[in-house]
This record gives C-alpha cells, structure tokens and sequence, in this order.
C-alpha cells in the first residue's frame, strides 16, 4: 500500500509529519510492504488560503492513503471522490505515523474534522 504523508522537511522515515497537507513544501510516498520512500515536492505549497491545488503535485501518483495533520475540506472530498483514505496524524515522525497506521490507532478524517482555516 502507497501511503502519502506531508512533510516539514525530506529526512526520510524521520520526517516530521506536517499539520497542513496544502502547505507542505514536500510529500514522502512510502510504499509499506518495502519500506521504500520517495519525496514529491510540493510546487504549489505557498498559496491564499483556499486556493492551493496540493493535489496536482499527486497527480500521477499511486496513493492509496494519506495521513497528515489537517487538510481542507475540499482536498479531502476529492480524496474521497478517488476512494483514498485520510487519517488523521498525531505529531511525530513518517515512521510513527506509519507504526500507528498499521496499529489502527489513527482515525479517518471526515468533512466535520476538515480544516476550516488556519
């Protein structure tokens, strides 16, 4: 499984897990069955609010779940719309996210836990 998940900074596993999915300068892909990783840069990161297209950077990416801190409302339905699944991240690293993912301790976001503003 493809897990997509912002980032602060690229440092691999070790990655702070970013709380705006819009915003984020980059998106490791982490593929869970073979632990490989690689980094999306994320062109679209500065942006009104309301107005980013994170999305686009995504595009040609087999994602089949994203965990990040917060996201929009509208991101979040079009992720629905592709049936990928977003969870919610606590704070820390790729590594724990992924830990807590498999574990089954992240919940899913849902439009009344979207973010209404920043």
């Amino acid at each position: 499984m493809n897990v997509c998940l912002p980032v602060v900074e690229n440092l691999g596993l070790e990655s702070l897990v970013n709380e705006h999915f819009g915003s984020t300068p980059a998106f490791l892909i982490v593929d869970t069955e073979t632990g490989e990783y690689r980094a999306v840069v994320n062109e679209n990161a500065h942006h009104a609010h309301g107005m980013c297209q994170p999305l686009a950077a995504l595009r040609d990416e087999s994602i089949h779940a994203i965990v990040a801190g917060g996201i929009g409302a509208g991101a979040l339905r079009r992720l629905h719309a592709e049936g990928i699944d977003v969870y919610l991240a606590q704070p820390g690293t790729v590594a724990q996210m992924l830990a807590a993912l498999k574990e089954g301790t992240l919940r899913k976001a849902t439009p009344e836990t979207a973010c209404r503003g920043h």
